[in-house]
């Protein structure tokens, strides 16, 4: 990630919208900025297939069919059309194992890096989906996120209340109405 680069253009966009980035409560505000943006976007630097790898630790499990259900992960990323923050997002991840387990904090750190991207909600529960996927060897994953975008209440239509609900099915989760219910 380029941060001088970044704080140059974040000083020019507070001259742009009629700011002096020189004020005493803006001098620092690009290099804070830059800060933040190294952070929040983490999850741009990886592939999910590197994701997978990073947070895939798994532990021998057999002779079990039981999913494995991890609910209410908070995560926040921002809108790759706005770059507006989407927050108060709940992701809820479920897996049928087949022979091993991830660890479960590994489930949440996966969500909180695919969500360190500009994104959209879609793709975000597709991305989860995925890595989760490959780290757990199961074709069998369902993801649900909710969660409240800021171009939806803080612009254009400012309606506050509003919140988006996405779901990823892959393997028997798309067919089995069962299995869906668990991330509901």
């Amino acid at each position: 990630m380029d941060k001088e680069k970044i704080e140059y253009h974040i000083r020019e966009i507070l001259k742009a919208i009629g700011e002096d980035p020189e004020r005493e409560g803006l001098k620092e505000t690009p290099k804070r900025v830059a800060g933040m943006f190294e952070e929040v976007f983490e999850g741009i630097s990886y592939s999910n297939h590197e994701i997978a790898e990073m947070f895939g630790k798994t532990f021998e499990m057999t002779d079990s069919d039981a999913a494995v259900v991890m609910r209410d992960i908070t995560v926040f990323s921002y809108c790759e059309h706005h770059m507006a923050l989407m927050y108060d997002m709940y992701v809820n991840v479920a897996y049928i194992p087949r022979g091993k387990v991830i660890g479960l904090s590994k489930i949440a750190r996966i969500c909180d890096m695919a969500a360190k991207r500009l994104q959209l909600q879609e793709r975000l529960g597709r991305d989860i989906a995925e890595i989760i996927s490959e780290a757990t060897g199961s074709p069998d994953v369902g993801v649900q996120i909710r969660g409240c975008h800021s171009c939806m209440t803080a612009r254009g239509i400012r309606n506050a209340s509003a919140s988006t609900v996405t779901r990823t099915y892959l393997g028997s989760f798309k067919t089995d109405s069962d299995l869906k219910r668990l991330i509901d």
